[in-house]
């Protein structure tokens, strides 16, 4: 078997040494896992597992085959159960540190790191275990439906790798685990999200430890930019008054204004933390209009905690709210590409081992577009997520990094939000499968 680390070791030492067979080693026994020595034994494991995702999550039945491992599929199963969690994690946390040098001189904006902030989902099997854990989507009855998990992830707008992701059950909001994700920004550097993290206590939260935040205005702030306005500061609001005081113009459609502490604490924070918060913030309210062809959003407005109109005028605040959209690309090759759309184990700890080994994949392919796109001298973006992911998984040891293809130029491309490909045209699973089986019987033997 080509383990990874010897696929890599032609790109970057330090990437290459933080999967090497020592540093896996290593780390098992610093989370305090023991074993014997066997045929599969940590590192074999791990790089088994690491190509099992390379291979588009094959099953574990695939896995010795397509690693050319004289074992069986339930044997590498089992292998697999007894690595620990936080021994893979630990080493996701290596390749983050190998990425740093890269993440210091990427795409930084007016001189900040900016980290890209997101929720998604995915599916995984209908076992008690994972639905109890995770829950399902509403309107599904039991047996008729599958476990689904929230993803919220903090991706690096220079490098496009992740961060950090935080895994909860289905009904989880944004903002209750951004916060944990908070220690991974630097002083002055940007978190860069939509509506679900624009509030009192998430910006303000930004400020105590000088992070900046740009978000997009949450539906139902009331914003006006008239000069001098009156606000309110009760809980009625029949005139439909801002809540906010204003201060100052900075601009057409910009300004800066006081938001003042809700009266009542949001539910993922304590109330230490919450009393900890200062009576008013000063933040700066934006809106601009999208003039593009093709574009649904024709108007956009923005909070952030970026104040001064000189040092980042409205249009470039535009700008950068504008490389939002890129997470949307990411969590597609994430889910769509790689497959992490619906993941495979049967248990919680599973679960979390597979979204582990995928972030490390993950990050794995977009380290080769950033050195594709140095050694192509094309911006690391329109290298091919795809032709880098299969160089990857089919890399000789110590193989030089072949030229990948780059993708076009497709500015403002507009494309119709619709299906080509036809779904097989089944109805839809209301009952348990166990009562449509027996329904079918009865009819066959009634006939």
């Amino acid at each position: 078997m080509v383990t990874v680390d010897q696929a890599l070791s032609g790109i970057g030492e330090s990437l290459s040494s933080s999967l090497s067979a020592e540093r896996i080693r290593r780390v098992c026994k610093e989370v305090g896992h023991t074993w014997r020595e066997r045929e599969l034994d940590p590192v074999k494991t791990v790089h088994m597992f690491i190509h099992q995702i390379l291979n588009g999550n094959s099953a574990c039945q695939d896995v010795p085959r397509v690693t050319g491992e004289d074992v069986t599929g339930s044997a590498y199963c089992q292998a697999r159960t007894r690595l620990p969690l936080e021994a893979l994690q630990q080493l996701v946390g290596d390749v983050d540190a190998a990425l740093g040098a890269c993440r210091h001189s990427l795409r930084r904006w007016h001189g900040h790191r900016v980290a890209l902030l997101d929720g998604s989902g995915f599916s995984m099997p209908d076992t008690d275990e994972l639905r109890a854990h995770f829950g399902q989507p509403g309107g599904q009855a039991e047996g008729c439906g599958f476990p689904s998990a929230h993803l919220l992830l903090m991706i690096d707008a220079g490098t496009h790798t992740i961060r950090d992701v935080a895994v909860s059950p289905l009904r989880t909001h944004d903002m209750s685990q951004v916060v944990g994700l908070h220690p991974l920004l630097a002083e002055e550097d940007i978190a860069l999200g939509d509506r679900a993290f624009c509030s009192y206590v998430h910006l303000a939260l930004c400020l105590q430890v000088r992070r900046h935040g740009v978000f997009r205005a949450h539906q139902k702030l009331i914003i006006d930019f008239t000069p001098h306005r009156p606000h309110t500061a009760g809980k009625t609001n029949p005139q439909r008054r801002p809540y906010s005081r204003w201060i100052r113009t900075l601009g057409k459609d910009d300004q800066l204004v006081e938001w003042f502490k809700p009266a009542q604490k949001p539910d993922w924070i304590s109330q230490d933390e919450y009393d900890r918060l200062p009576a008013s913030i000063v933040v700066r309210e934006l809106r601009y209009r999208i003039r593009t062809p093709g574009c649904r959003t024709g108007e956009v407005t923005l909070v952030t905690t970026l104040r001064d109109p000189k040092k980042y005028p409205a249009s470039e605040l535009a700008r950068l709210y504008g490389i939002r959209w890129d997470i949307e690309t990411d969590l597609k090759h994430l889910k769509t590409t790689m497959g992490l759309d619906v993941l495979k184990c049967k248990t919680v700890e599973g679960v979390m081992k597979e979204v582990t080994v995928f972030v490390l994949v993950y990050n794995l392919v977009r380290t080769v577009m950033i050195e594709a796109g140095r050694r192509q001298k094309v911006d690391a973006r329109r290298i091919s997520f795809v032709d880098a992911l299969r160089w990857l998984k089919h890399a000789p040891p110590g193989s030089d990094l072949a030229t990948l293809v780059v993708n076009p130029l497709r500015p403002h491309r507009a494309e119709p939000r619709v299906r080509k490909r036809r779904p097989k045209e089944f109805p839809v699973m209301k009952k348990p499968r166990d009562q449509l089986r027996r329904e079918l019987l009865t009819v066959g033997n009634e006939a």
